[in-house]
């Protein structure tokens, strides 16, 4: 019989235990990540229950990508929104779903800004397919005063403070990094809280997996068109890579392990 854990790494005591590492943190990202953490666990909870509270099907609306818009899209964008307006520590949110960047109370702002897909692969859900959410946080610029405008979420990639992915399926398994290494937690639901499950993760430097989707193939440039081509034709003493494609940003990258990943823009 196996002896029970009693001293759990949740993803809370994890992300206070990093916020300890900087004197000066003012705790304002524990709450946004308390806010991020709760979102997933409620879209967990309605994914899994979608079928008995008529979650499936389509609302008869388009995103801002023109993709059809799901009943539980509505939802789980709902849900981040008011978990992390509700955190007060963040400032603007970026949505997929919606056209226009959400600009927090002031009563209620904070420092960062949150870019998201509360639902990613939503035409995945009626045929029970991978779904999951992503996110990526920023701060607001330095020399931004006053209001607070929906041009502050355009920076560059560099100035990303924390960023994660979650997964839905067997298991609700949320990815995460906040700048000092990648990490997986895994949903317990015998006590309701994220577990760190995969510390430290890391991906080989070369692998032999390759993932894009090659229904664009007419439309990549040719540097695109001669990797791929070199990749599932080596030259002689080489093994071919082998190519592994989901419908979906975070499903690709959870399996890829290691290798190459393309996403058309």
């Amino acid at each position: 019989m196996a002896i029970l854990d009693t001293d759990y790494m949740t993803l809370t005591r994890f992300i206070i235990q990093e916020q300890s590492k900087f004197p000066n943190a003012t705790g304002e990202l524990t709450q946004l990540m308390n806010g991020i953490q709760t979102a997933t666990k409620a879209v967990s909870n309605a994914v899994r229950r979608a079928g008995f509270t008529h979650l499936y099907g389509l609302t008869g609306s388009s995103n801002v990508q023109g993709e059809e818009v799901k009943k539980l899209d509505v939802l789980a964008n709902k849900l981040f929104i008011n978990m992390l307006s509700s955190s007060y520590s963040t400032c603007l949110m970026v949505s997929e779903e919606d056209e226009q960047a959400i600009v927090v109370d002031s009563e209620k702002q904070g420092k960062y800004i949150v870019c998201f897909d509360p639902l990613d692969g939503s035409s995945n859900i009626d045929c029970m397919g991978s779904i999951g959410s992503i996110f990526t946080i920023l701060r607001r610029p330095g020399d931004a005063n006053g209001a607070v405008h929906a041009d502050e979420a355009l920076q560059s990639g560099r100035n990303i403070v924390a960023a994660g992915y979650a997964l839905y399926g067997s298991a609700t398994i949320l990815v995460l990094s906040v700048g000092t290494g990648v990490h997986g937690f895994a949903l317990d639901s015998s006590v309701g809280e994220f577990i760190l499950t995969h510390p430290n993760i890391q991906i080989s430097p070369r692998g032999n997996i390759y993932s894009i989707n090659e229904g664009y193939a007419s439309h990549w440039d040719e540097a695109i068109t001669e990797y791929i081509h070199e990749k599932k034709f080596p030259k002689v003493g080489f093994n071919p890579y082998f190519s592994v494609t989901f419908r979906v940003y975070h499903n690709r990258v959870h399996r890829l392990n290691s290798g190459e990943f393309s996403f058309r823009l």
